[in-house]
């Protein structure tokens, strides 16, 4: 009886010092975080906030420069934890990477993701991309901790999902002019929240200086000038944002989505250097030459 009692005790010292083992390695192992950023939200955020608009095309954002910052500020959160990386969520046509884009995946430490673009430049897939990579990191234990950087409503299940494999989730938002740029509901399911504000943000967006076009001094394009203009942009979106992507198009004609009709304004103005705005025929004519060309390619 003596012996087997004596042997069970030696069992259960032997399974302690064990689990003391496992205690002293866990408490060596240093946590990890990784820092989610959805560049749709962020773009048009923080482009309102310090720029006043949301168009990316109205401003510049030092992309690595805001990267570094917010490595930095992750340092001082999770003090004791060690960065993964940074992944970065965006859209382009056809998933094809911009040139911002490539220099952004180029940096050190950083994962693009890309969603694609519609017509409309509306981003598609990106959500799902989060909650691939927050679930997928989450539930091997690659991460204790993830900052997101969003605030879409639908990035709720990215959130559940990850903490569901112990994860805890840290919402990063940018600060609104007034109301909020967050849905409520992640708000109530995240860890926790923080806002970065207008002098976080300050030095990496700048608002990009437009030509000023004088209609005293600048000679007007002829209608047969604009019409081949627009012509010449619908054969370059054919080929740069695809056949399928544009073709959504046609069922609205003669009527272009707002979007689309900004960016053939832009396009357009840069082409012939001068300014349309105000310029009603000649946008009329713009449009035309568009259109014209797209349905000789359907």
């Amino acid at each position: 009886m003596n012996d087997d009692l004596g042997a069970l005790s030696a069992r259960i010292d032997r399974t302690n010092e064990l689990l003391e083992r496992m205690l002293a390695e866990v408490a060596k192992t240093p946590s990890t975080h990784a820092i989610f950023v959805d560049a749709g939200y962020l773009y048009a955020a923080a482009g309102r906030l310090v720029a006043g608009t949301e168009d990316r095309r109205a401003f510049d954002l030092d992309a690595e420069g805001l990267i570094d910052a917010l490595i930095d500020r992750a340092r001082t959160v999770f003090a004791d934890s060690r960065l993964l990386r940074v992944y970065w969520y965006d859209g382009a046509r056809r998933r094809i990477h911009t040139a911002e884009q490539q220099s952004i995946a180029e940096l050190p430490d950083v994962k693009v993701r890309l969603g694609n673009l519609n017509a409309n430049n509306q981003q598609k897939g990106v959500d799902s991309l989060i909650r691939t990579d927050l679930e997928s990191l989450a539930r091997h234990r690659a991460i204790s901790d993830a900052a997101l950087l969003g605030g879409d409503e639908d990035l709720v299940s990215a959130v559940e999902a990850a903490q569901g494999y112990g994860a805890r989730v840290h919402l990063w938002g940018v600060e609104a002019p007034e109301g909020r740029n967050q849905a409520e509901p992640l708000l109530w399911e995240v860890d926790s929240q923080r806002t970065l504000d207008l002098d976080f943000f300050k030095p990496y967006v700048s608002r990009r200086t437009t030509p000023a076009y004088d209609p005293a001094t600048t000679v007007r394009p002829t209608r047969e000038n604009v019409r081949f203009v627009g012509a010449q942009i619908a054969a370059k979106w054919l080929v740069e944002r695809g056949r399928e992507t544009v073709g959504e198009l046609l069922p609205g004609h003669p009527y272009l989505p707002g979007s689309v009709d900004q960016d053939l304004l832009v396009e357009a103005e840069n082409i012939l250097q001068y300014s349309l705005r105000g310029q009603a025929d000649l946008r009329r004519v713009l449009r035309d030459g568009f259109w014209e060309h797209l349905q000789t390619q359907f």
